[in-house]
C-alpha cells in the first residue's frame, strides 16, 4: 500500500472529529535517533522498575524501521524467568481483528453475506423476533446480551462444556435493545462470529486462522490459547491485589473463543499489523470496509469499524486501533496511518497499568500531540439539564446533567459530576468520549443524549423530573 493512500485514510480519521490546531515539541523534533529509543526504551521499563507489573513487551516499528521490540521485568516470578523478546502473551479482545478479518474472508469467496440473517448459518439461534444481520456482530450493534457482563457465566467460566452451552445462557436472556439502535460492546456477538466462521469454513476456528493467517504471515509463535499445551517461553498471568501480585484467575479458553482466545507476541503481532493495514490480508475494498465507521440504523456513524476501534488517541492523533484484557494479560495494538507507525504493548499483569496510556506516551516520543481548540459554550444550558437513562453494558446506564457557570457538567451512575467541553451545535466532549443532546426542534428540553465512546454508542433518553 502507498504512502499516500496511508495518509488518506488518516485524513479520513481526522476529518470525522472536531477541527484541531497542531503544535510542535521543539524537543521531539530535535532528539536523535538512538536518544528517542533511549527514551522510549526507559518509558517501557518504568512499569516494572516502579513495581506495577511483573512484566511487559513493547514493540514500535515506524515504516521499516525497527524502533524498539524487548521485553521488561518478569515471564515467571516464582522462577525469577526474565521476559524475553518473543514472549507468548494471551491478546484478549485484540483477537476480534483476526475474527472480523476471518469473516470479510469468506465474505469474498462467496461463503456468507454480512446482510444475511445470523439464521442462515445459525438457523438454532432464538433471535426473539429480530432481524440480525451478520454485520451487526462485527460493530457491537446486535442487542444481544454480553455474556461476559452476566453473573451467571462466572459458573462455566472455568469448566470445559459443550459450546452451545455459553450460547444457551445468553440467548435466553433479553435484547439490551433492538438490532442496530445502539452501540454496546459484546462478546456474544465475536462468539457467535467463531460459530459462523467454523460453520462456512468447514474448519475449526483455530484451524482456521493458523492456516489463512498464522502460516501465510509467518506468525510461528501465535496460537489459538491453550489450558493444557506446553508452549515455549510463554508469560504467566498475575493481577495487582492490594499492593501485592498474585497469579491470575483461571479461565478455560473454551470460552473467550472467537471474542479474547489467541495467544501472540510482539513480534507476530507487527507482522499482523503491517500486513492488515498494508494490503497483505484483505483486498483493498474489504480493509477499507474494515476500517469504515459503521452505522447505526437510523444512519448514525460510530467510531468503529469491524474489530477496530477509530477513535484518535488520547492526543489527538489520527489511530486505528484495539486493546485486549483477560484474566491476567492486557494489551494494545495500534497503527498511526499518517505516520506509518505501529505499536504493540502487551503486559503479563492486570490492574495497575493502561497498555493504551503506555503505548500512547512512546508515541508521544515520535508524534507530537494535536490540540483541541477550546471555546466557551454559547448556547443556554437549562434545555440540557435532566436525567437521561438506557441501556449500558452490564447494567443501564444513568448521566445527570447540571448547569455550571460556564456550560454543563454531566454525571454517571451517581459518579462525580465532570465538566464537558463544548465542541460546537449541542456536542460536548468528555475526554474521548463525544456527547450529542437532541432536541425536538429549537423549543422545549433535550429529549435524547448520545454518548459515543469508540467501542459503545449509548441511546440514553430523558427521564420525567
Amino acid at each position: 500500500m502507498t504512502t499516500r493512500a496511508r495518509r488518506t485514510r488518516g485524513a479520513r480519521l481526522a476529518a470525522a472529529a472536531v477541527v484541531f490546531c497542531v503544535f510542535a515539541t521543539p524537543a521531539a523534533a530535535q532528539r536523535s535517533r538512538a536518544e528517542m529509543v533511549a527514551l522510549m526504551d526507559s518509558i517501557a521499563a518504568s512499569p516494572v522498575v516502579e513495581g506495577r507489573v511483573a512484566g511487559l513487551a513493547v514493540a514500535v516499528v515506524r515504516g521499516s524501521d525497527t524502533l524498539l521490540m524487548k521485553g521488561y521485568g518478569k515471564a515467571d516470578l516464582e522462577w525469577n524467568v526474565p521476559m524475553p523478546v518473543d514472549a507468548v502473551f494471551e491478546i484478549g479482545s485484540v483477537t476480534k481483528q483476526f475474527t472480523a478479518a476471518a469473516i470479510l474472508k469468506l465474505r469474498d469467496e462467496g461463503k456468507l453475506d454480512l446482510d444475511a440473517d445470523i439464521t442462515e448459518y445459525l438457523p438454532d439461534y432464538p433471535t426473539q423476533g429480530h432481524r440480525i444481520p451478520v454485520r451487526r456482530l462485527l460493530d457491537h450493534t446486535s442487542g444481544i446480551k454480553g455474556y461476559t457482563e452476566m453473573a451467571s457465566f462466572g459458573r462455566i467460566s472455568t469448566r470445559r462444556l459443550p459450546r452451545d452451552s455459553l450460547v444457551a445462557l445468553f440467548a435466553a436472556e433479553p435484547f439490551d435493545f433492538p438490532p442496530g439502535e445502539a452501540q454496546i460492546y459484546n462478546n456474544s456477538a465475536y462468539f457467535l462470529l467463531g460459530l459462523i466462521i467454523e460453520k462456512v469454513s468447514g474448519v475449526s476456528y483455530e484451524e482456521y486462522v493458523e492456516k489463512e493467517f498464522f502460516a501465510k504471515l509467518g506468525m510461528a509463535r501465535s496460537s489459538y490459547c491453550s489450558n493444557s499445551d506446553v508452549v515455549p517461553r510463554r508469560a504467566r498471568g498475575y493481577q495487582l491485589m492490594g499492593r501485592a501480585l498474585v497469579r491470575a484467575p483461571y479461565i478455560d479458553h473454551t470460552w473467550p473463543y472467537a471474542a479474547g482466545s489467541l495467544c501472540s507476541t510482539v513480534g507476530d503481532l507487527i507482522t499482523w499489523l503491517r500486513a492488515l493495514h498494508g494490503g497483505g490480508v484483505l483486498p483493498e475494498a474489504s480493509y477499507r470496509e474494515m476500517i469504515a465507521p459503521a452505522r447505526l440504523a437510523d444512519g448514525t456513524p460510530l467510531r468503529y469499524g469491524m474489530g477496530l476501534a477509530l477513535t484518535p488517541d488520547s492526543r489527538n492523533r489520527p489511530a486505528i486501533h484495539h486493546g485486549g484484557a483477560i484474566f491476567g494479560f492486557v494489551s494494545d495494538t495500534r497503527y498511526y496511518p499518517d505516520e506509518d507507525l505501529y505499536v504493540v504493548v502487551l503486559v503479563n499483569t492486570t490492574g495497575n497499568l493502561s497498555p493504551t496510556a503506555l503505548a500512547e506516551e512512546l508515541v508521544d516520543v515520535l508524534v507530537p500531540p494535536v490540540r483541541i481548540a477550546s471555546r466557551p459554550f454559547t448556547g443556554d444550558a437549562a434545555p440540557l439539564v435532566g436525567t437521561y437513562s438506557g441501556p449500558g453494558r452490564g447494567r443501564p446506564l444513568t448521566v445527570k446533567v447540571t448547569a455550571t457557570d460556564d456550560g454543563i457538567a454531566a454525571s454517571a451512575n451517581g459518579g462525580k459530576a465532570t465538566p464537558l467541553a463544548w465542541v460546537e451545535g449541542w456536542t460536548f466532549r468528555l475526554g474521548g468520549q463525544i456527547v450529542t443532546f437532541e432536541r425536538d426542534g429549537d423549543a422545549g428540553p433535550a429529549t435524547v443524549v448520545r454518548v459515543d465512546s469508540g467501542t459503545g454508542h449509548y441511546v440514553l433518553r430523558r427521564q420525567p423530573d
